[in-house]
């Protein structure tokens, strides 16, 4: 009878592969542990075992040469384990010659089996042919192998599913329902990080349709047994040169497409996903008509603004990455009109923190949109509250910048309003609003008071007072100057002589 080694460094997995062993009555003559790769190296060494169940993390750099020239020399059948489903790890199996890679946690009965037939095929003494590089063939049942490493699954007529929960924690759950569902064709259940893979035997045939309801009823039986949302993919190419990898790598692609779909969704795909491309940034126009939307406080324009950029019925759609770029292309602006407005309190910045992290991360569009348009009345309910105030403070803050700069000609109330952060026509309204006068009587009074002070303090010109006040020419100035003072800048300086 062969013996084994289970190498690992948890103690507990150790020990749970040697009960499982013993319990289920596997019968290895010898059964060896090992924490650590000195450990490998003797118990290979001085036992070699026929079987070698091995944890590809506890290889570090140092050992892989060593560990490789060992597997090579005594030819152990190698099944490897690992905790990261990644590609680094599937060419590690690979180049161990492994039969089987196991995604840690692994059930118990998946273990058992696969330990009981490797016992069974090295008592029969089935060995790997010396130079043996490939896996593929050799295994009898569907493995991770098959999902990550491109050449190595099989090409057929197999179904891929992705099942993806919304809680990705409560994906033991969805595996126990999925062990005890009553499939007409059992698959083989390969858990990942971010799903559940299953694939399909090559005679379950069932056509589009049929596939389609098949996967609305497994839906309604899980939703009828767990709260948990639940997202579907079923790749059914009728491409029967595609692999397996292929298929998995284009249905993990479309668990993308619950971006727009949303859970409780079944989504049938045959090959890749054709993403829209677009530019994720405003343009300088958008830019304006968000700064113009906000300071207007116009809620239902910007929430079909919202509704009609972001809402999409039909594919193809959006790359998601891109959207969620153009979202904080427009959390941007928000956070200009928080700026200019003072709306920097700790309980808003701490919302405005949370939108931006859901902007990242959440899984769903609606999602995302309704947290913003939720955030954005929240922002405008505030300043309506403080509005008064916030409104004195802009109203002082432009006076000062007139004050300091009146006496350039070329001073605009759109530059004045550029300074504020608000939009010429919305300045312009509360200008007048909270001085009882416009924008240009204002200015024209400043620079009339600073022209009355240098004809009276000053020898200077009549020209030259226009310019330095900020008048274009001295006609102009003397024109406006008799219409606010009653006479002309000469009579005054006369005046001021006797």
């Amino acid at each position: 009878m062969p013996g084994i080694l289970i190498a690992d460094r948890d103690a507990t997995e150790r020990a749970g592969i040697s009960w499982l062993v013993a319990s289920c009555a596997i019968p290895y003559d010898q059964v060896h542990t090992a924490g650590t790769m000195a450990e490998v190296f003797q118990v290979m060494e001085a036992h070699l075992p026929q079987v070698v169940c091995m944890e590809l993390d506890m290889i570090d750099k140092a050992h892989w040469e060593r560990f490789k020239l060992l597997v090579a020399q005594y030819r152990p059948i190698v099944l490897v384990t690992t905790s990261e489903a990644t590609f680094e790890r599937a060419m590690q199996g690979i180049e161990l010659s492994a039969r089987d890679l196991w995604l840690k946690p692994q059930t118990p009965e998946y273990i058992r089996r696969v330990l009981t037939r490797c016992c069974q095929e090295r008592s029969g003494d089935e060995r790997l042919e010396p130079g043996a590089g490939s896996v593929q063939g050799l295994r009898k049942e569907i493995s991770y192998l098959d999902l990550f490493l491109p050449g190595s699954s099989p090409v057929g007529q197999q179904k891929v599913m992705l099942a993806q929960l919304e809680d990705a924690r409560r994906h033991s759950e969805l595996l126990d329902f999925f062990s005890g569902y009553p499939f007409r064709d059992k698959p083989v259940l390969l858990p990942t990080k971010d799903a559940i893979a299953a694939v399909f035997p090559a005679d379950a045939s069932l056509s589009w349709s049929q596939w389609h309801q098949f996967g609305k009823r497994l839906l309604m039986d899980w939703e009828a047994s767990s709260d948990a949302p639940l997202f579907l993919v079923i790749h059914d190419a009728e491409d029967s040169e595609q692999s397996l990898q292929q298929k998995y790598e284009q249905a993990s692609q479309a668990l993308h497409l619950r971006f727009f779909k949303g859970y409780r969704q079944v989504s049938m795909v045959e090959g890749s996903v054709n993403w829209l491309m677009i530019d994720p940034f405003l343009t300088p126009g958008e830019q304006r008509t968000w700064i113009d939307m906000l300071h207007s406080g116009n809620r239902e324009q910007l929430k079909q603004w919202l509704y009609a950029h972001f809402f999409y019925k039909d594919e193809p759609y959006p790359e998601p990455g891109l959207l969620r770029i153009r979202l904080t292309s427009i959390l941007a602006q928000v956070r200009r009109y928080m700026k200019s407005h003072g709306l920097d309190s700790a309980l808003l910045e701490e919302a405005y923190h949370r939108v931006f992290e859901t902007i990242l991360y959440a899984p769903i569009l609606y999602r995302i949109v309704t947290e913003l348009l939720l955030f954005i009345n929240e922002l405008l309910d505030t300043f309506n509250n403080r509005g008064d105030e916030i409104k004195a403070d802009v109203i002082e803050q432009a006076l000062r910048y007139m004050e300091g700069r009146y006496t350039d000609p070329a001073l605009r109330l759109e530059d004045v309003a550029r300074h504020v952060d608000r939009s010429p026509a919305y300045f312009s309204t509360l200008f007048a609003q909270k001085q009882g006068s416009s924008f240009r009587q204002i200015l024209t009074a400043m620079r009339v008071k600073e022209a009355q002070r240098l004809l009276l303090e000053t020898a200077l010109s009549v020209q030259e007072v226009a310019e330095r006040s900020g008048f274009v020419n001295a006609n102009y100035f003397s024109k406006i100057f008799k219409e606010k003072t009653g006479t002309t800048p000469r009579l005054l300086r006369n005046q001021k002589k006797r």
